[in-house]
Formats: structure tokens, C-alpha cells, sequence
């Protein structure tokens, strides 16, 4: 499941207890400018508010992307469904792996940004207890606890959980979103990216081996030649859960779009410049340390978990890392490769921090290139055939090694993300907590 860092900590805190990964990061030996009034602010407030709108600009665009990827992902599957056949399959996971290349630029619009933050977990929550949707594995072992484990809705047109016992006859998109945490347990994840990637891949049970979910395409077939049973309920599902998550999409452009009245682009252009700056910054720094280099890849390289491994069923995790801190690359510098090959670039918080500090910019850029590269590795990792899962594998020291290398670049570069924060006169970064009055 997708939770939220430990907002309301330094974030330069969380690096050194993340840096056993790597070395520590170098305190800063400059003293902050402070900035307890617009007049005092070390930028020019038009210079920052121009920032802002273009950050504005670079999240529609990126949400945009995302949201016609995914109605491409809907029409694969509307081609699966029609046809369930190998072919259409293959290329329905193909258009969900196109889909993610945007998606994962998208979140480092969550944190600070309570609109995403608050409407994210309904895309992307995981992991997620398959036994809830569909079959599974025998001595699949289920979360613990979850009361739903079981419950396979596909299977079954009424579920018991604990005592209450529920209708799924109908699967809509709205009751998917309703059984999203059934129970209470953050497993019981029934919608999103996820759930559509486990119905496309079915589970990956190679453990640290090589090798992705092997979901037949006949799980999607009529009559007879149906397998895994209740082939015309799983592709009810499949369509209900897509048929959200492009809803869900074309929601948040919707809040992103330039010119309109009560969406939350309005709402952050109407604050003061600096507040846009800090949730830019928290943003990057967030899912950076918290969520990329912990919940992301911490977590799964010292449990050594398959299970806890981002994009588990279809073996894309290195990709959807890669995306992340490509993300927060983007926010930095201003700039976003969009799905049509063309590049949207304007004002950035790269040329605030130069103009006040050159070096802090040239150690920022120069740590963002380093993350890069680092993550980069784990991509070709993959593409020379050792995805995520076998890097983290207990026998595989040189693997580790690689993960290890990301963690470290991720937490450097979160140390220079605060570094070029207090540049620009922004002591605390947690939007929540912050002092607003500059």
C-alpha cells in the first residue's frame, strides 16, 4: 500500500537513517537566508510565481499524458475482451506498460498537494492481496489478518467479511472503489493500476527467479474453453477497473487545467509564490526519501520480498523507480518529455537557485544526474534479463549492490534538495506545518 512518508520529519533526518545505504550526506556549511516576509524572500516574487504556474503547467501536462495512455489501455483491453487470444493480450500489457511511463512522472505531485495526495491511493495502492479479486495459488500466503483474503470476488456474487456479508453480482466501478481497504487491511486493494496488472498478468510465482505472472489469455475466454473459471465475471472486472481508473484520470487533469474557477490550479496560483515553491521542493524531497528510496526499495532489499516489489506481476518495478525519480528530475529543471516525443520546458526552480546559488544548483543537478544514472543501471539490469525481484535476492550480492547504489543517490540527493530549499529561505518544507507568512 502506498503510504504516506514521515511528512512531518526533516527530510535531511530520514537520509542519515537511510544512509547505511551509502555515505552520509554532507551537512551544509552555508548559512540559510531567512524569509519571514514576501519582502525578505531571497527571489523575485514574479520570477516565483511564473515558477509555480509552470509547474502547474508541467502537471497537466504529465496528468494529461496519463490519462490518454490510459484510454489507449482501454481499448486494448476492449480488444482482449472482444478476442481473447495471445496476441491481444500481449499487446493489452503493452499498453499498460506504456501507461505507466507517465503515470509514475505523475506522483511527485503528491505530496504537499493534498488533491493528489488525498485521490492517489486509489490508482496506485499496493500490494495488494490477490485472493480479494481473483484465484490465487495454492498455500498462496495471504496478508495476515486480512479478512478478506479470500473472498475472490470473481468467484463469488456475495463475499462474507467478518460479519457482514456484501453484493458484488454487479461489478462497477463503484463498488470496486467501495471494497478498496475492505475490512480495514490496506491488502484489500480492488482497484487501480495494479489490480488491472494482476488481471493481465495473473501472479508472478517465480520468486526471486526469472520470470513475470503467466495469466493465460484464456482466462478471458467464453464457453468451453474458459480457464480459471468465471471468465465473463473477470472480464467485468477488468473492464469496470479500467473504466475507473480513466475516470479517475481525466478528474485530475480536470484539476490541473489553466483559466478555470474552483479547481485546485486555481487555489495554488492564488496562494503565495513561496508556498508553491515548498510544495515543489517537499514533493520532490518526499517521494525521493521516503517513498522511493524507503517504502519502494528499502523495504523489499532488506526483507528481501518479492511480495513487497512495486510493479510485481509483470516484472516492470526498475521502470516504475526509474519514472519516479525522473519525476522529480522534471519538477526541478523545469521540464517533461511528454508521450508525443516533444519537450515542455519554462521557468524552473533550477534557475531560482542559481541566480542565489550557483553551487547549490550545479550540486543539485549534479545529484539528480547521479540518481539517474543509478537507476538507470537497474534498468539495464532488467533489459539484459535480472529484473527487481532476482537484483534483491539473497544470493545475489552484486544485485543488492545495485539497489544499494539507488538508495544512496536518492538519499545524496534528497540532502541537496534541502540544501537548495534553504537558498531559497525555506526552513520547513512540510506545507502542513510550515510558517506561510512569506
Amino acid at each position: 500500500m502506498l503510504r504516506t512518508p514521515l511528512a512531518t520529519a526533516s527530510l535531511l533526518a530520514l537520509a542519515i537513517t537511510l544512509a547505511g545505504c551509502g555515505e552520509s550526506p554532507a551537512p551544509s556549511t552555508q548559512a540559510a537566508p531567512t524569509a519571514n516576509s514576501a519582502s525578505s524572500a531571497p527571489f523575485e516574487q514574479a520570477a516565483a510565481q511564473a515558477v509555480v504556474k509552470h509547474y502547474a503547467d508541467l502537471a497537466l501536462a504529465v496528468f494529461s499524458d496519463a490519462h490518454s495512455t490510459a484510454l489507449a489501455l482501454q481499448q486494448a483491453i476492449e480488444t482482449l475482451l472482444a478476442e481473447p487470444n495471445e496476441a491481444n493480450l500481449q499487446a493489452a500489457r503493452n499498453a499498460w506498460l506504456a501507461a505507466r511511463t507517465p503515470y509514475m512522472q505523475s506522483e511527485v505531485f503528491r505530496f504537499g498537494n493534498p488533491v493528489v495526495d488525498d485521490w492517489e491511493g486509489q490508482l496506485n495502492a499496493w500490494p495488494l492481496d490477490e485472493g480479494l479479486i481473483d484465484y490465487v495459488a495454492a498455500g498462496y500466503d495471504h496478508a495476515q489478518g486480512n479478512p478478506g483474503a479470500t473472498a475472490n470476488i470473481i468467484a463469488n456474487q456475495t463475499i462474507q467479511v467478518g460479519e457482514d456479508s456484501l453484493d458484488v453480482s454487479t461489478l462497477t466501478p463503484q463498488l470496486l472503489a467501495s471494497l478498496n481497504e475492505l475490512g480495514g487491511s490496506e491488502a484489500n486493494v480492488a482497484t487501480g493500476y495494479h489490480a488491472i496488472e494482476f488481471l493481465l498478468w495473473g501472479q508472478d510465482l517465480n520468486g526471486s527467479a526469472a520470470g513475470a505472472g503467466n495469466r493465460p489469455a484464456s482466462d478471458y475466454a467464453q464457453g468451453e474453453a474458459c480457464s480459471g473459471g468465471h471468465c465473463e465475471r473477470r472480464a467485468q472486472y477488468l473492464r469496470a477497473a479500467t473504466e475507473l481508473l480513466v475516470s479517475d484520470l481525466a478528474e485530475m487533469v480536470g484539476q490541473w487545467q489553466a483559466n478555470q474557477t474552483g479547481n485546485y490550479r486555481a487555489s495554488l496560483e492564488a496562494e503565495p509564490a513561496a508556498n508553491g515553491l515548498r510544495k515543489m521542493l517537499f514533493g520532490m524531497g518526499s517521494l525521493s526519501l521516503g517513498e522511493l528510496a524507503g517504502e519502494r526499495m528499502k523495504v523489499a532489499l532488506e526483507a528481501q520480498s518479492t511480495e513487497d516489489e512495486h510493479d510485481c506481476f509483470s516484472d516492470n518495478t526498475h521502470n516504475s523507480h526509474y519514472y519516479n525519480a525522473k519525476g522529480v528530475q522534471n519538477v526541478y529543471l523545469g521540464q517533461y518529455q511528454k508521450a508525443d516525443g516533444s519537450l515542455l520546458s519554462g521557468p524552473s526552480l533550477a534557475s531560482l537557485v542559481a541566480k542565489i546559488d550557483a553551487t547549490a544548483d550545479q550540486q543539485l543537478q549534479a545529484d539528480l544526474q547521479a540518481t539517474d544514472k543509478a537507476l538507470q543501471a537497474m534498468v539495464d539490469s532488467a533489459e539484459q534479463g535480472q529484473h527487481f525481484d532476482q537484483l534483491i535476492a539473497a544470493d545475489n550480492s552484486a544485485g543488492q549492490q545495485i539497489v544499494r547504489n539507488a538508495i544512496a543517490a536518492l538519499v545524496k540527493q534528497t540532502a541537496s534538495i534541502e540544501q537548495a530549499a534553504a537558498r531559497l529561505g525555506i526552513s520547513d518544507l512540510n506545507p502542513d506545518t510550515a510558517d506561510h507568512s512569506f
